[in-house]
């Protein structure tokens, strides 16, 4: 795992070669755990190693823009940062009406009538009515961005996808099952088809973002589980915000129990040069009883997520205490480059 310090990830914590190959990349997670800020990292990850990458928001959640200090993402392709290599970053917000009318255009003709449609509601109604013809059309956007081709190579080197929550991630993913609800044949039938080749190649993985807390655990562990019934590539479990350990292992279950030996630590204080008040000492021993089980929980969590990730890799993000500006996502996509992302 990589540390809060940085260090090597160690056994079962590296980006893999077959995480490497991967050019759709979806990020997702329990909401309230970061996958919005995880996949801006991952993107401009990727494009450290000199790569043209395109990350994509799916729901429009505006989760992506305050990690690149910009208003809002935009609703066409454009370039938003750029990789101390030389690669590059490009972001869409998807939108569903003009996926729709693009749709409509290009295998219908039905440009005029389209934009038409839109005038009175009918394409979203027509969205509400089969809620799968969204999830179609997005996915079928996504294979667009991810197959397109200029002479002999591709236009992006990977798609980085803020994908919906791990409560709707497997359902958003299986257009098999949409498609059966819609339509067997036609143009969308078609598409469905393309999309479904492209989900389960080796080309589309689905990384998992989570916090060391019990409810992020247990629902990625149902997302897991839920994506290997599916026959969908699980990628990295990312942890996000991680604690700094300044425990030292040794001592942790010793405080986690509040067993601790108070004149002794304050004699190691006073040693040290430290003079604290009666009542600032039982406040820190307080604080500290508290991490200590707060570390050891996390410990647990980490048991847990290496049987979810079942000998996959499982990355660690520190907690940065100033919050996650545009600084940060540069320091998190460090971090997930020294994994191996690229």
């Amino acid at each position: 795992m990589v540390s809060s310090e940085g260090a090597d990830p160690g056994a079962g914590g590296r980006w893999t070669a077959e995480l490497q190959q991967a050019r759709l990349h979806f990020v997702s997670g329990k909401g309230g755990t970061g996958k919005s800020t995880v996949a801006a990292a991952l993107a401009l990850a990727i494009a450290s190693s000199g790569k043209k990458v395109l990350l994509v928001e799916v729901e429009g959640r505006a989760g992506i823009a305050p990690s690149f200090e910009v208003p809002d993402l935009p609703t066409t392709e454009q370039k938003i940062a750029t990789a101390a290599s030389g690669g590059v970053v490009f972001a869409l917000s998807m939108d569903v009406e003009a996926t729709f009318l693009d749709y409509l255009k290009t295998n219908y003709g039905m440009g005029m009538a389209a934009r038409a449609l839109r005038r009175i509601g009918a394409i979203e109604f027509a969205t509400t009515l089969a809620p799968g013809l969204k999830d179609i059309l997005i996915t079928g956007k996504l294979m667009e961005c991810t197959q397109r081709r200029e002479g002999d190579r591709y236009v992006y080197d990977a798609v980085v996808v803020d994908a919906p929550p791990t409560g709707r991630i497997g359902k958003f993913l299986d257009v098999t099952r949409a498609m059966r609800d819609i339509a067997k044949a036609g143009p969308i039938s078609g598409q469905a088809e393309r999309v479904v080749d492209l989900l389960h190649s080796p080309d589309t993985v689905v990384h998992l973002v989570t916090l060391l807390e019990s409810l992020p655990v247990q629902e990625s562990a149902e997302a897991a589980a839920e994506l290997r019934e599916l026959d969908l590539r699980l990628g990295a479990v990312v942890v996000n915000r991680a604690l700094p350990r300044f425990l030292p292992d040794d001592l942790v279950p010793a405080f986690a129990d509040a067993r601790v030996d108070g004149p002794a630590v304050r004699t190691e204080l006073a040693a040290a040069g430290l003079t604290v008040t009666d009542d600032a000492f039982a406040g820190l021993l307080a604080e500290t009883i508290d991490y200590a089980r707060t570390l050891r929980g996390q410990e647990e969590a980490r048991r847990d997520l290496d049987r979810i990730a079942a000998g996959g890799p499982v990355l660690e993000l520190p907690l940065l205490p100033d919050g996650v500006d545009l600084g940060g996502i540069y320091e998190l996509a460090d971090r997930l480059t020294k994994a191996g992302a690229r």
